[in-house]
């Protein structure tokens, strides 16, 4: 079976905004080179992605815990990519095809469990064998092990400081191997979540241009299912349970990682049209920059706001940002630019008191993940079933409804139908899918010997050396002796080491 999504068998759908794409029928062998170079540079810009999310964890954490932190940025990359290219892409994609675009004209297997419009899971291409040994698939294949190490990545924030190595090691493997391409092939491989609109008559069933929902919110609630098996740092919450500030230990270092996932994340949503030829990526590359800075200054201005000194907080700014970048990838190909700076604002406030939330009832988690791509992730699919204007997105999912795009609720033509997909889709990552990720870190946590989180002591002096055999910073203690010139004679003293920013209270 061929599962057929994202885009229509036209690049762009006939609209004032589309510029008139060029029509796959009109596709000559040097526009298919093309869309796949578009497809490959767009993976490489979301690989990089992943020294963002190193930059941001780390500099967001403490420094006693920075060579780990950063370590498992580094190392989920290698650990989900081989467990999605032994089985996790075919899981997802074994069905997939799209003709006439980029050279992905059949499907590499088909399906597993499940048939017709109730596909759970696919099969075909292991370790990118037989029929996906092809240039199309392989290109598509780098595009999607990207997207799948976003996921992966996202509980190591949330996560963070408190995390046995080898623990995380197994996360890596079960994210690449089952938990991303599960929900992946109800969604994106044209499973039963986006065959809704076939089955259910609702729109165009589950719609998710680049991933709020499939990339982001699967690794929110993953994130909030670990977290609360974990439980809050030492420290985090005094005596009467209110919650303290572990301070960041390099504040320009998460900035700047920032700044490195906005611009990863053009490739992330702008090449989700999987062809240069199509010429709406021009909207989405302008939507999702409109979305980062309303984002960000709505984040700036509702932490003045809401907060006691009135003062903007660098963290809150750096996450009104991400909010408003992970609220648009759902719905950036289908709103227009009023929209996704709407978007953007909602993100921006929405992300503030989601982290206020989640701490004051004791989730402690370092860097605002669950609520920068959990909650956000929620809104930007919902987004889809509010905002979207119907000019683009003809025949999604191949619902055969070919002669008008996706409309969200404001705009009426049955938007109501896939507001109602978009919801079905939140409920399952919120109920289904947080409860497989809690299920995996419960188990692991009652199997591992002395449980998936350091003991206190080797958390209170971090876990670099335990965990890695390395400090981040070895002159900060520990590694070096550290003297200073005697005021008289030739001799030296030794001095107290220094303390870490972020440790004061900790050590």
């Amino acid at each position: 079976m061929s599962a057929t999504l994202w885009l229509s068998s036209g690049s762009a759908w006939a609209s004032p905004v589309d510029g008139g794409g060029t029509t796959a029928d009109k596709l000559t062998h040097g526009d298919i080179s093309m869309n796949l170079l578009w497809i490959v540079i767009g993976a490489v810009l979301v690989i990089f992605m992943q020294a963002g999310f190193a930059l941001v964890e780390t500099g967001f954490c403490r420094a006693k815990h920075a060579a780990h932190v950063v370590s498992t940025n580094f190392m989920i990359f290698g650990l989900g990519f081989v467990a999605y290219m032994t089985v996790g892409y075919s899981f997802m994609f074994g069905g997939y095809s799209f003709a006439n675009l980029f050279g992905y004209d059949k499907p590499i297997g088909g399906a597993l469990i499940g048939h017709g419009s109730s596909v759970l899971l696919w099969k075909g291409g292991w370790f990118l064998s037989g029929h996906a040994y092809d240039v199309s698939v392989l290109a598509f294949f780098l595009y999607m092990v990207a997207f799948m190490d976003t996921t992966a990545t996202i509980p190591t924030g949330a996560m963070a400081e408190r995390w046995k190595w080898n623990s995380f090691v197994l996360w890596g493997l079960f994210c690449g191997a089952i938990y991303y391409p599960l929900f992946g092939a109800w969604t994106w491989g044209g499973g039963w979540l986006a065959k809704l609109g076939v089955s259910a008559h609702m729109g165009h069933g589950y719609t998710d241009f680049a991933g709020s929902g499939v990339v982001h919110a699967m690794g929110g609630v993953a994130a909030l299912a670990g977290a609360l098996v974990l439980g809050p740092r030492i420290g985090k919450y005094g005596p009467d349970g209110k919650p303290r500030t572990l301070a960041a230990h390099h504040i320009p270092m998460a900035m700047l990682g920032t700044f490195i996932l906005l611009f990863g994340w053009f490739g992330f949503n702008a090449a989700s049209t999987l062809a240069a030829t199509d010429n709406r990526f021009a909207v989405v590359a302008a939507n999702t920059a409109i979305a980062a800075a309303f984002g960000a200054v709505a984040g700036m201005f509702w932490v003045q706001l809401r907060s006691k000194d009135h003062k903007p907080d660098p963290g809150m700014m750096a996450n009104g940002m991400l909010a408003g970048l992970v609220a648009i990838t759902a719905p950036c190909a289908f709103v227009q630019p009023w929209a996704a700076a709407v978007i953007g604002v909602v993100a921006g406030a929405l992300v503030v008191e989601a982290v206020w939330f989640f701490e004051r009832r004791g989730i402690d988690d370092p860097v605002g993940a669950i609520s920068v791509h959990g909650i956000n992730g929620f809104w930007g699919v919902l987004a889809v079933g509010i905002f979207a204007d119907g000019s683009y997105g003809g025949d999604w999912n191949a619902t055969g409804i070919k002669t008008t795009g996706v409309w969200g609720i404001l705009y009426g033509h049955g938007g109501g139908g896939q507001l109602l997909a978009q919801a079905m889709g939140v409920a399952t990552l919120a109920i289904v899918m947080f409860g497989i990720a809690y299920l995996f870190f419960k188990v692991q946590n009652a199997l591992t010997k002395g449980g998936i989180r350091p003991t206190a002591e080797v958390e209170l002096g971090g876990v670099d050396l335990p965990e890695m055999g390395v400090l981040a910073y070895p002159e900060f203690y520990g590694s070096s002796p550290h003297v200073e010139q005697a005021g008289a004679g030739n001799g030296h003293s030794p001095v107290p080491e220094p303390v870490p920013v972020g440790q004061e209270h900790s050590r």
